[in-house]
């Protein structure tokens, strides 16, 4: 196993996987859905449970990725009994694939950090308008009538965020990165080892 060549990124902290993810973003960056990624979680009976979330950015000079939830949704269950997490992320555009293992925790109205609450409110402030909406409907994945309308009447979100409003910041400790494009096939894996993030090539 051979060690990752220092570079910029490492200087201030970032992790060498932290470039690759930031370059495939920007060339797809035309492609909205290009922001979402896969995010499993298990379950308290053992089973995996896995979902889209919307990439809401890094959590500045770190290696964390930030993503929004319902307080009341079935992952906050999940990452209560077990906080480990695999996101897949897949860029069509440039034909490569991110897998990032590690944990979650996850920011509520009670969380006592200061600086996650502060990150909390802004990325509160930073949603559209219907995206903060749906905080105030009913409880996610609860029966309702057929034909019942899956909304409360609307109300004006509060500069605040509601109770419901949850960050979520995944810290990884292990990354594979797929490339595609191109022959032969990259495929390079990054993992923190004894502290330190290295990273070698792997058969694809």
């Amino acid at each position: 196993m051979s060690n990752f060549v220092a570079s910029d990124a490492d200087s201030k902290g970032l992790a060498p996987w932290r470039s690759p993810l930031a370059n495939a973003l920007h060339r797809n960056r035309s492609r909205p859905y290009s922001r979402y990624f896969q995010l499993a979680t298990v379950q308290a009976n053992g089973r995996p449970a896995n979902r889209t979330v919307v990439f809401r950015g890094f959590w500045p000079d770190q290696n964390g990725l930030l993503f929004v939830t319902d307080q009341r949704s079935q992952k906050v269950k999940d990452v209560a009994h077990c906080p480990w997490a695999e996101a897949c992320w897949y860029f069509t555009q440039t034909r490569e694939q991110f897998r990032l293992a590690g944990s979650l925790i996850l920011i509520d109205y009670n969380s006592p950090d200061s600086p996650l609450q502060q990150a909390r409110q802004r990325l509160w402030e930073s949603l559209s308008e219907p995206s903060r909406q749906s905080f105030y409907w009913p409880e996610p994945g609860q029966s309702r009538e057929l034909g019942e309308v899956s909304k409360t009447a609307d109300i004006a979100p509060a500069p605040m965020p509601p109770d419901t409003f949850c960050l979520g910041l995944m810290t990884p400790d292990a990354v594979d990165h797929l490339e595609l494009r191109g022959d032969p096939q990259n495929r390079t894996r990054y993992e923190v080892i004894e502290g330190q993030w290295q990273a070698w090539a792997v058969n694809p």
